[in-house]
């Protein structure tokens, strides 16, 4: 049994995160990816776990390669309490900077940030849970797996990537969009700035990268544009990144309403495009009657 270790640990949802902090050193050099991948499995192998996994960007040949990338790791425990009730384990990985500890389902998820500039994401999961596991991922490697437990679950790649709309998906979308910017205009009207562009990015923003994912997909078929839309650009002309990174100035009234009121033409324009290229039918006749009262309520506001 592991001595227990002095810091009481408190496990909650993930809408709910506890961090401890602590001074970054400058001028330490960033491991290598062989120096981090044998911390990771000499701590597997002190800890006894009975297999380790990776998953994430490390584990997509096509995703870009920088510093930035985190270590996506799972350890498959027995003992789940015991390996929880001492975290002083957690130290063999190094120093860290901030940490957060979070409860996913029946998992256990540390999240470190090291001083060097690394990152590890490490997920503890008890053998039984393993499918719990797997539902949550895309595509992993196997790294260390003894006892073959990871031999009845198989990789699906694919699980999270965009596929070509369907007809009710397209009238969904744009129901939101038109339906959300009415909202802003609310806001703005009202001064509202936080509720205006949280409203304008969080939902009209999103929905309008949803159409130009559709888009890419209609050309492609199914096709990873990756979380948060993060390779959509890749697969686009390079205007239409510059065109949508000039929406995303929300730092006075005036700049939001520019955005709202480009965001608003920008998606009733991609979105017959789309319309005509899959056969879907498009109301432009709601589109341009939620516009027209855009431009009402906020160019002579």
């Amino acid at each position: 049994m592991m001595k227990k270790f002095q810091q009481t640990v408190r496990f909650i949802d993930m809408s709910y995160t506890e961090s401890r902090v602590s001074t970054k050193k400058a001028g330490i050099p960033m491991r290598t990816e062989t120096e981090m991948f044998d911390v990771i499995l000499q701590t597997a192998k002190v800890l006894q776990v009975d297999a380790v996994a990776m998953s994430g960007s490390r584990t997509n040949s096509q995703a870009p390669k920088d510093e930035f990338q985190d270590y996506d790791v799972v350890y498959v425990v027995d003992d789940l309490d015991n390996l929880t009730s001492d975290l002083a384990w957690l130290d063999q990985f190094g120093t860290r900077i901030i940490e957060q500890h979070n409860l996913l389902g029946n998992r256990r998820l540390y999240l470190m940030l090291f001083e060097d500039g690394n990152r590890i994401d490490l997920t503890l999961c008890p053998t039984e849970y393993i499918q719990e596991w797997v539902d949550s991922e895309a595509g992993f490697t196997v790294l260390e797996d003894k006892k073959g437990l990871f031999e009845p679950y198989f990789p699906s790649p694919q699980r999270f990537w965009t596929s070509p709309a369907s007809a009710i998906d397209f009238e969904k979308a744009c129901n939101e969009f038109w339906w959300v910017s009415a909202y802003v205009v609310k806001g703005i009207c009202r001064k509202q700035v936080i509720y205006a562009t949280d409203h304008l990015y969080s939902i009209c923003q999103q929905e309008l990268l949803k159409i130009l994912a559709w888009q890419v997909a209609s050309d492609r078929g199914k096709v990873d544009i990756g979380k948060n839309y993060k390779y959509l650009f890749n697969y686009l002309p390079a205007e239409k990144k510059k065109e949508f990174s000039n929406l995303l100035d929300f730092s006075s009234l005036d700049k939001i309403i520019q955005s709202l009121l480009a965001t608003m033409q920008i998606f009733h324009q991609e979105s017959q495009i789309l319309a005509q290229k899959m056969g879907f039918d498009y109301d432009r006749e709601v589109a341009e009657k939620i516009i027209e009262y855009a431009k009402e309520k906020l160019l002579n506001h």
